[in-house]
């Protein structure tokens, strides 16, 4: 069986309806940058199509080569915008700016992915934003998270909660971009039913 590694690790924990704090250790993506609404951005489409060529590519090159398999991890996306009041309480979804993502585990090295994207490049459907797609690693520390059920556009309140009341009542500050861990595929789920991890990094003030 393939290792889930959404399932092991600390980071891909939240449960809905409660705020926690956890520490995010140095992590490992694919990334692709953005602007726009995503419900109605080519772009945004565009992007996850070079994406996911590639994190299939790792995890066959992961298998072959090092007897590694593991299940390719959901989409994650980063975002802001130059309010963020726009993802708090207005969801101006025309001013965000964002950044796709998807986890790789700490065994791919940056050759795998230079062979990965190669070889991905070589397929007559490639993407054409496939050389947009780079490999880094991302260090965001202490963050606070919570799971959302439901439509994207019904997570202002919790956002807002989250910004307002959590954050300052526990010494805390934000830092960094939102970030969003998509646990359903929201290409085919129904809006009611999604699960989406949302996660603030921050810093502590006291």
């Amino acid at each position: 069986m393939a290792i889930d590694l959404k399932k092991t690790l600390d980071a891909y924990q939240a449960k809905r309806g409660e705020f926690r704090l956890v520490e995010v250790p140095p992590t490992q993506y694919l990334i692709i940058d953005g602007s726009g609404d995503p419900n109605t951005s080519q772009e945004f489409s565009d992007a996850m199509t070079a994406l996911f060529p590639l994190a299939y590519g790792l995890k066959f090159a992961s298998k072959r080569e090092l007897g590694i398999d593991t299940v390719v991890m959901p989409l994650e996306g980063l975002w802001h915008a130059p309010d963020m009041e726009a993802f708090t309480t207005r969801r101006d979804t025309s001013s965000w700016l964002w950044t796709l993502m998807i986890m790789v585990p700490e065994h791919v090295t940056p050759t795998m992915f230079d062979e990965a994207k190669s070889a991905a490049a070589a397929k007559k459907d490639a993407s054409p934003h496939l050389p947009s797609v780079r490999f880094e690693t991302l260090d965001e520390g202490l963050c606070v998270q919570t799971l959302h059920v439901g439509p994207f556009d019904d997570e202002g309140p919790v956002l807002d909660d989250l910004h307002h009341r959590f954050v300052p009542e526990n010494g805390l500050a934000p830092t960094g971009r939102h970030h969003e861990i998509y646990l359903s595929d929201f290409r085919r789920v129904d809006p009611a039913k999604l699960r989406t991890i949302l996660r603030q990094p921050v810093v502590r003030t006291t």
